[in-house]
């Protein structure tokens, strides 16, 4: 990130990041170095060890450190860059679908990712997932310019995209009618009235509000045209995993913490993730929209 990016987070987190002098031997680390520890950490991937020995710091302290910060990060922050979606908002994004990826009615791209863990002790197989590795699931749902419009971590690792959807929150929201979906409207140009949706691939259930491709069995060619116009709006979601992994090397290897910090260390680079955009990119992604 930009020098300004990272000092505008520490002017929103670094007050609640200091920490009161205990004595007048032992000076406290301030809250810039608290940041860039953690930055480090989630960037590089490197070891509590690791980060203690370039730091001059106690392993113990470096891990404190991450956990404190990054929950600061995530409590402060996801307010402003990854409110929770409102009706007005939803209609934007549809709006910015239509226009980059020339798909209507759409409110967002699903789908879960897998992130690496080590093994929680005493958990069996459930955290073991069928790529064969432990793993806790991130669900995401992305706008049209790879930013996350709302998350969810913590899915055991045995659970399909489609099990994790149906025991996660937005799932619940929509089936309770509290989640702020617009009304059906009109496709552009047409008189013909549909729901909005969230696009997902072949893991996620068919339902009014959820779409997904059709069945590659007995596919004819009209239905081959859709899935190509889905999997090219859908794809949102697969760059923005894309983009948390190539940035924030932590996601190369099993994070060695226990599931609880791992699912705050998750949720703080998906919010730096979003940061990063609307302070240095706005919208980076400039589709050739009208060529399908």
């Amino acid at each position: 990130m930009k020098i300004e990016t990272f000092d505008y987070i520490l002017d929103k987190i670094g007050v609640k990041l200091n920490k009161n002098w205990t004595n007048f031997i032992k000076v406290p680390v301030t809250s810039c170095e608290r940041l860039i520890v953690t930055l480090r950490y989630l960037a590089t991937g490197a070891s509590f060890a690791s980060l203690a020995f370039s730091f001059r710091l106690g392993r113990s302290t470096v891990g404190l450190i991450v956990k404190e910060t990054t929950q600061t990060l995530w409590e402060e922050l996801f307010p402003v860059h990854m409110p929770p979606p409102t009706k007005k908002h939803l209609e934007e994004v549809a709006a910015q679908y239509w226009n980059l990826w020339n798909f209507p009615n759409c409110i967002g791209a699903i789908d879960g990712k897998h992130i690496r863990i080590k093994c929680p002790a005493s958990s069996g197989s459930m955290f073991y997932n069928y790529k064969h590795f432990f793993s806790i699931v991130l669900q995401g749902i992305s706008d049209a310019n790879c930013k996350f419009i709302a998350i969810e971590v913590g899915g055991y690792g045995k659970q399909s995209d489609g099990g994790t959807f149906s025991s996660s929150q937005i799932y619940k929201l929509l089936k309770t009618g509290e989640l702020q979906v617009p009304r059906s409207t009109n496709l552009p140009n047409t008189n013909q009235t549909l729901p909005y949706v969230f696009l997902g691939d072949e893991a996620y259930p068919l339902l009014e509000c959820l779409l997904r491709p059709y069945s590659r069995k007995d596919c004819t060619e009209d239905h081959e045209y859709f899935n190509a116009r889905l999997s090219r709006a859908r794809k949102c979601i697969e760059c923005a995993f894309g983009l948390i992994n190539a940035k924030f090397r932590v996601l190369w290897k099993p994070i060695e913490t226990d599931p609880s910090l791992a699912e705050v260390i998750i949720k703080a680079i998906c919010l730096l993730h979003n940061i990063i955009i609307d302070r240095e990119q706005g919208e980076f992604i400039t589709g050739d929209s009208k060529h399908i």
